[in-house]
């Protein structure tokens, strides 16, 4: 069974190296937090003390991080993945980033000898937890073939959407989408209840209606109407506010230097900025709710 090395154990890297245990891989972790590297630990994984040891034996690296910034460094800064892999390893990077900088990474992995993919993923931590993510792929079909069996023990979907950061292209535009929804969303949701209605009974109907959406089937906004969405456990873990925030703002900068229109990108930016700023960021997107709930409430 190959040797992986799992850089980043967050509310999604976590349950995705523990699927890669439970596929009985050999998994090598790391994190700069020692609560949710002790959690690996105890699923099944060796704790790696750096990067460098993360990745010195393992075939395959798979990265999971939060930021451009964070990627680029684990990749290219001294005792990196590309100064510290051995030969022949596959490269995996399943963070959301620019892809610029996502090519930038393959640009410098290709000349080190390393094939890489970029293959950021669709799903949230449900989807972590249950290993049916989506993946987008950008990079060479050869480096995806070989991957494959590994994103399959944590995913249900792979799309191969072009070459090297056409992943990233792909997710920025489904998030962009996603935050637009969730708002669409939780307006309306906070409309009906403001008029009156049970906030599971409009759900209901909603759902089986023209507004039916994602959001709607398995990531209701509204505290109790679903019990596994964050919004039953005050919106903690799931995908934080300032995550979304990042990839709207990820999404902005795409859609000037190309010249698209994207006028309720910039608005969703707007609000998910404004909601960050009054001290909610850590908390689940889906909380923009009460962001609407306090304007409600101020007019």
């Amino acid at each position: 069974m190959q040797h992986i090395a799992f850089i980043g154990l967050g509310n999604m890297g976590g349950p995705m190296a523990r699927n890669l245990l439970a596929a009985k891989y050999t998994v090598t972790a790391f994190d700069v937090a020692e609560t949710p590297l002790a959690a690996a630990v105890t699923a099944g994984a060796t704790a790696a003390l750096s990067i460098a040891q993360a990745v010195a034996a393992a075939d395959i690296v798979i990265t999971m991080l939060p930021a451009s910034s964070h990627v680029e460094a684990a990749y290219l800064n001294a005792g990196g993945i590309l100064g510290s892999a051995k030969n022949g390893a596959l490269l995996v990077d399943c963070s959301t980033i620019d892809a610029d900088v996502a090519r930038k990474v393959a640009t410098a992995a290709s000349n080190a000898g390393f094939a890489m993919i970029d293959a950021p993923v669709s799903g949230g931590t449900a989807g972590a937890a249950a290993a049916t993510l989506t993946f987008i792929v950008g990079g060479p079909e050869a480096a995806l073939e070989k991957a494959r069996p590994v994103l399959s023990s944590m995913g249900k979907n792979i799309f191969h959407a072009g070459g090297s950061g056409a992943g990233q292209v792909a997710k920025m535009c489904n998030n962009m989408l996603l935050a637009i929804q969730m708002i669409g969303t939780a307006e309306a949701l906070n409309l009906g209840t403001r008029c009156g209605l049970d906030a599971t009974v409009l759900s209901n109907i909603m759902v089986k209606s023209s507004g039916r959406n994602w959001a709607l089937e398995v990531y209701n906004p509204c505290p109790g109407v679903m019990e596994n969405a964050p919004a039953a456990r005050d919106y903690s873990g799931g995908f934080g506010t300032d995550l979304m925030l990042k990839d709207l703002g990820v999404a902005a900068t795409a859609a000037h230097g190309s010249g698209s229109a994207t006028p309720l990108g910039n608005h969703a930016l707007e609000l998910y900025r404004q909601h960050s700023a009054e001290g909610h960021g850590k908390l689940d997107f889906s909380s923009i709710i009460q962001l609407l709930a306090r304007s409600s409430t101020q007019e």
